[in-house]
């Protein structure tokens, strides 16, 4: 026995040696591609001498003299730290990942391919001025110049390797396409329409009228379109590429009459999805024409929101209805046309053969009709249809988003800062904006349609001109306040306009909680400070809970009749309506709260139709009003009413909550389930990525509802929330207070890849100075040969 002892521990041993080795030689290798930042680096893309200084946090301050190496040198840096992010973004966005990932990414490629935003992209780039297209190629050259010299010095960041192929040159329409991206992610509504339209033909009239916001009842030509035209949508569609039903935001901005300091206070944290390395990239840009600061997407030149030296600016969501959907005829004997007004029109046909690493190209058609691309055949072609959808959408349009973000970046005051907006066409956002003069303004921002006929409840006939757009709603027609005299201007993309209002934006906005408990904080104060606005950044009240919990309890005690479950409803009962990590309540109350559509129509639908279907929330919200008020509608009265698909849910809530953390109340903590987790894009391929990618889970508060937003996924996972906090006082505008979460770098061994995961959770603000030496900071010279 001791001698097959002694033989394993040398084998084992000597494996050990061998992996102990491996790991080194991994080690090294990622360390070879981990960012420069200091020293001095003889460069050839630049005209002279380029300062690049990181503060203590990675926020990379650039001094240039001139706007042209400031670009350059903003496209080199974001390179040194984010390229293998800038890659995927502007590959998945443009249909591409399954050339580098393999044919797990073909039907993503189609779904991006058919949304076309890369076309969009390059219709755009011809509309720019000189000046814009030369920030862009500026851009580019400070990548590329990153890209060949990682390339040469063999300092490629190593997610490249693993893949096993290296990046193509940087274009302005990659930048271009990106920002596209970013239009997708927020501006949609599509989505909606599918569903409604499955819906009404799929349920009896009244019922399906309850999935709606507010029934078209006015336009009884575009309902019997829907019923006559059924286009098929269950299995029609992957939604899991459908953007996340959250991506909102908060802003606000307080009046110097309001503040400490006399001067207004702003604030702004927008909310995308949370992942490693974080959506945004925080810099400071500096040359004789700029100086300023904020965050951009990795990819993209300049800075989106942030402030300058007099001015600061932030946005939300406004989430107009910016996409129609076109029922579609096409010709049985010619799939590629399609009938309007009475004659059948040939569409564009795009060749969009999808290459696929390791396999045979994969054979695919993008087909444009008058309206924009079909959408319905993405999955797969029927032999015959009978009818289809199509889509138009603003941000398919040329768009110049940048020459607005450059125009921003050196605005001085409203006037001029209102003026650059005017470029800003999608997606639509609400800008706040405060200067040292101290103005403070809003405005809701982008191309929104005048529809000839409708209002973006339902899709609407393609083969006829009585339907489509005649326009936008006019610049100076936007909703817009400047300096009210209830001191503060706030969004959290709840409704901006009332019934006065002589536009159509949307009938689908936000739960109000969040706005409703900002507006609350800020009509209770008159001395505001910028650490009092960084608390209202992370504030968990819940006003959810507030509105409906007490009409719960009372359907929970009416159903449990023996008082089976009498601690729980005890503890909602004592519970404050904070959504403290701490606290049991949450837990029950939010589990409850996801339950109740899924008890609902779960089994009502197909999965995918399900998962589709945004706005759950809001349209089991308008059932339980509509219930509590005693007038319940068709799905509550069939399923039995009330108190029982209330109880019904609640148990199987109590059911996960109890499989999960056990039967002793006490134990149940929100914080146990409701996660902080980061994870990076190729944590999912394996556990081991995962353990050295993504950074450590973290208990948090705040949820989908609230100010401090953290919405989760069924698992408990936060993936979704406040991507950069950021809070500026206009008495000092020289500093402004920012998290950007979970770091600055994409690259594992940097220190700045997770430095601030736990600050994210916590609250923890650093402050990014625009003037000044950077205090404790690493300096790299870009010296120009």
């Amino acid at each position: 026995m001791g001698k097959w002892t002694k033989v394993l521990a040398s084998v084992f041993g000597g494996l050990l040696a061998i992996l102990v080795v491996g790991l080194i030689a991994i080690n090294v290798y990622i360390g070879k591609s981990k960012p420069l930042i200091e020293g001095e680096v003889s460069v050839d893309f630049l005209d002279a001498d380029v300062e690049i200084m990181w503060d203590v946090n990675g926020v990379p301050h650039i001094t240039a003299s001139s706007d042209a190496d400031l670009y350059r040198a903003q496209g080199f840096v974001q390179a040194q730290d984010r390229l293998f992010q800038m890659d995927l973004a502007r590959r998945q966005a443009s249909g591409r990942l399954a050339e580098v990932v393999g044919a797990a990414a073909v039907d993503t490629d189609k779904t991006f391919r058919t949304f076309s935003l890369r076309n969009a992209a390059e219709a755009s780039y011809d509309g720019y001025g000189e000046e814009a297209k030369k920030v862009l190629d500026w851009f580019a050259e400070g990548v590329n110049a990153f890209m060949e010299q990682a390339k040469n010095d063999g300092k490629l960041p190593y997610e490249f390797k693993l893949l096993g192929y290296e990046p193509e040159a940087w274009t302005p329409i990659d930048s271009l396409t990106i920002g596209k991206y970013m239009a997708y992610d927020l501006g949609g509504n599509w989505d909606s329409l599918a569903v409604r339209h499955w819906a009404l033909n799929n349920f009896p009239e009244e019922q399906a009228r309850e999935l709606f916001v507010s029934y078209p009842d006015n336009a009884p030509s575009i309902i019997e379109a829907n019923l006559k035209t059924p286009v098929e949508v269950a299995g029609r569609f992957n939604p899991d590429l459908v953007p996340h039903e959250f991506n909102g935001s908060n802003n606000w901005v307080v009046s110097g009459e309001k503040t400490a300091s006399g001067k207004p206070l702003l604030a702004d944290d927008p909310h995308l999805g949370l992942n490693t390395p974080s959506i945004w990239y925080q810099m400071h840009l500096q040359s004789p024409e700029q100086n300023v600061g904020g965050v951009i997407f990795a990819g993209v030149p300049g800075i989106i929101l942030g402030h300058n030296e007099r001015i600061a600016w932030g946005v939300t969501n406004v989430g107009p209805d910016v996409q129609d959907l076109y029922i579609e005829i096409p010709n049985p004997n010619d799939p590629t046309q399609f009938r309007y007004d009475g004659k059948w029109e040939q569409a564009e046909v795009r060749d969009e053969t999808i290459s696929v690493k390791g396999e045979e190209d994969v054979p695919f058609e993008v087909i444009v009709t008058r309206h924009g691309p079909i959408m319905s055949e993405i999955l797969y072609k029927s032999q015959d249809p009978g009818a289809l959808f199509s889509m138009q959408w603003t941000a398919l349009e040329p768009t110049k988003e940048l020459e607005a973000i450059m125009r921003m970046n050196k605005a001085g005051d409203w006037e001029t800062f209102e003026a650059a907006l005017e470029d800003f066409h999608a997606p639509a956002q609400n800008f706040v904006f405060a200067a040292v003069d101290g103005t403070i303004a809003y405005k809701a921002n982008g191309r929104i349609p005048i529809r000839k006929q409708g209002d973006a409840q339902l899709p609407v006939p393609g083969d006829t001109s009585e339907y489509g757009w005649s326009g936008y709603v006019p610049y100076d027609e936007l909703p817009k306040v400047v300096n009210p005299s209830e001191g503060f201007i706030a969004t959290a993309n709840n409704e901006v306009v009332d019934d006065s209002y002589p536009y159509h934006i949307t009938k689908f906005w936000a739960q109000p909680y969040r706005y409703m408990r900002i507006a609350e904080v800020l009509r209770a104060g008159d001395s505001f400070t910028a650490e009092e606005m960084m608390d209202l950044q992370m504030d968990q009240a819940n006003l959810y809970a507030r509105e409906f919990l007490p009409d719960l309890i009372g359907s929970l005690k009416a159903a449990d009749s023996e008082g089976k479950y009498s601690g729980i409803i005890s503890m909602l009962g004592q519970w404050d309506q904070v959504d403290s990590p701490e606290a049991g309540a949450p837990l029950v109350f939010h589990k409850l709260m996801k339950q109740l559509p899924k008890t609902m129509f779960s089994n009502e639908m197909p999965e995918d139709v399900y998962k589709l279907m945004p706005g759950k929330g809001q349209i089991t919200d308008q059932m339980l009003r509509d219930a509590y008020s005693g007038k319940p509608g068709v799905w509550v009265s069939n399923y039995g009413g009330v108190d029982k698909w209330v109880y019904d849910s609640f148990k199987t809530s109590i059911a996960e909550i109890e499989e999960q953390f056990g039967n002793n109340l006490s134990k149940w903590k929100w914080g146990d389930f409701h996660q902080l987790a980061f994870p990076h894009s190729l944590a999912a391929a394996s556990p081991i990525f995962a353990y050295f990618l993504n950074p450590e889970k973290q208990a948090i508060g705040g949820s989908n509802v609230t100010v401090q937003a953290a919405a989760f996924k069924d698992d408990g996972t936060v993936n979704h929330g406040a991507s950069w906090r950021f809070v500026a006082d206009l008495s000092d505008l020289s500093a402004a207070h920012h998290i950007v979460g979970p770091g600055q770098s994409g690259h594992m061994k940097s220190r700045w890849f997770h430095d601030q995961a736990e600050d994210w959770a916590k609250g923890i603000y650093h402050e990014t100075v625009l003037d000044g030496e950077v205090k404790d900071g690493y300096t790299l010279k870009l010296k120009a040969k």
